[in-house]
């Protein structure tokens, strides 16, 4: 068994979401001083690789610490779609699906190759990472609810598309602009006649809204290891471990894949029957 790290490296030089603040990082003890080296942070939850519990959008809902640690970890996916993901491309569930034996009850990983743009990678394009990155297409929500999925992740700055996002409806408004140039360019990709089926008003950050109440939460800022390729498309072991804490709606956490070296490429059969796998409630 060899275990794989998937997670993004986090410091004061990392990409933060939009109208958040960002990562800070000092000494507040030296060596020299005081004998021993200890900082002091400040920051967002929502920053390197971060899980985003239910309370993130839901009032009363389930916080950090009170997800199951089963829920944490256990079998799973990493479906890799990198090869239908350029600038703000959309992906669906027949891709997944198309990819991959995915069950019910399953922790599962979207590898869209994207995380080679976030801001420590050597090639970090900040501007490619936020504005530009794949989503799924809003249908992804219904499905992961009949698939009983808890937990599922990506290796982009979001779960939604940037068209489902404030970064493609009105980042920059009244300054820069940045939605109008991100809207541009998927009005050309998709074609403008297409965009208010593909992206509905009511699809706006509904990977959030529609999931959270449910207990559907996911993991954003995926990487580390998430290319490899003897990770992809088959039967493996997947965590994703935040630290206990104690009424956060989102917390830092350690993504990583187990796998099994004799493990085998585990592509749907058109007649496969997979046992679905019970889960904690």
């Amino acid at each position: 068994m060899k275990i794989y790290d998937l997670s993004q490296p986090l410091n004061q030089d990392c990409s933060f979401w939009p109208f958040y603040p960002p990562f800070e990082v000092k000494y507040i003890k030296r060596k020299a001083e005081h004998g021993v080296n200890a900082q002091y942070i400040m920051t967002s939850n929502h920053m390197g690789t971060h899980l985003d519990a239910p309370r993130h959008f839901v009032t009363h809902g389930r916080t950090i610490d009170q997800i199951p640690v089963e829920w944490m970890w256990g079998p799973g996916v990493i479906v890799d779609v990198s090869d239908i993901c350029d600038d703000l491309a959309l992906f669906t569930p027949k891709d997944l699906e198309a990819r991959a034996d995915i069950r019910d009850g399953d922790i599962l990983f979207i590898h869209t190759g994207w995380h080679k743009y976030s801001f420590l990678s050597p090639e970090g394009d900040e501007e490619r990472y936020i504005q530009r990155h794949p989503g799924p297409h809003f249908s992804i929500c219904d499905w992961l609810l009949k698939k009983k999925i808890h937990i599922w992740g990506v290796d982009m700055i979001s779960t939604d598309h940037p068209m489902n996002l404030p970064i493609g409806r009105f980042l920059g408004r009244g300054g820069l602009e940045h939605w109008q140039k991100v809207r541009a360019k998927s009005e050309a990709k998709f074609g403008k006649k297409n965009m208010a089926t593909l992206f509905p008003d009511s699809a706006y950050q509904l990977t959030h809204n529609a999931l959270f109440p449910h207990d559907c939460m996911h993991v954003e800022n995926l990487g580390g290891d998430i290319s490899r390729p003897e990770l992809h498309n088959k039967r493996i072991t997947l965590g994703a471990f935040p630290w206990n804490f104690k009424g956060g709606e989102a917390a830092f956490c350690r993504a990583v894949a187990w796998l099994d070296e004799d493990a085998k490429p585990a592509r749907r059969a058109a007649k496969s029957k997979p046992a679905a796998r019970k889960r904690g409630k």
